[in-house]
């Protein structure tokens, strides 16, 4: 029998604890896990990424992902000063998703190196208003973009999102028989995409804790 609705992971606690210095591995240490653990967090963002039309893509970002991003920033600055992973630690914890939120990075991606500048002005606008959305059970939750990305002659390629489902959203976002989907709406890209079950548990796992 297919089910029909969706619960979160097991084991999910009632809070997103943020990511102390005890969590971080020291480099070398890293360097000898380092297979096994970037093979397990590409699987699990495989479940978090999406594509919104060939030029963008958003990945949800939980504590895993993102102390995986601390575990790669120590490994290639050679972080060994507290202090300094510390400072990485403050600019990643400041993406967990909060209570009753859902926090990703949305990536502008062009691989046209000649053409970046001109692509990307395109995009000019983008983290301003209403573009970007989850539709669910009738209702939108827009994203809220991080000031700081752009201002009035450039764009990044990296931006912080951060959107807020209602319990109602919720809801339908737990009812696989009820469509959920992510949009963009910017000039004149439009690409509306259907959310998969996969990327739906993982959601409803944030969006408890």
């Amino acid at each position: 029998m297919s089910r029909t609705s969706l619960t979160a992971g097991k084991g999910e606690c009632t809070f997103m604890k943020t990511i102390g210095l005890q969590d971080v591995i020291p480099y070398e240490e890293y360097e000898r896990q380092r297979d096994a653990f970037r093979a397990r967090i590409i699987a699990l963002k495989q479940r978090r990424r999406i594509s919104l039309g060939p030029l963008i893509t958003v990945v949800f970002e939980n504590r895993d992902t993102l102390r995986f991003q601390i575990q790669e920033m120590v490994r290639v600055e050679r972080i060994i000063d507290p202090a300094k992973v510390q400072d990485e630690l403050d600019v990643y914890n400041a993406l967990l998703p909060e209570e009753n939120e859902l926090s990703a990075t949305l990536l502008i991606e062009i691989t046209d190196e000649a053409r970046i500048k001109e692509r990307l002005d395109h995009f000019m606008g983008l983290d301003h208003g209403r573009k970007v959305a989850i539709v669910a059970g009738g209702e939108e939750a827009f994203g809220e973009f991080e000031g700081g990305h752009s201002h009035e002659t450039k764009i990044s390629a990296v931006h912080f999102v951060r959107f807020r489902p209602t319990a109602s959203m919720k809801g339908a976002i737990a009812d696989l028989t009820r469509p959920v989907t992510i949009r963009v709406n910017h000039g004149e890209y439009h690409h509306a995409v259907p959310i998969p079950g996969s990327m739906r548990e993982e959601w409803l796992a944030d969006l408890s804790v």
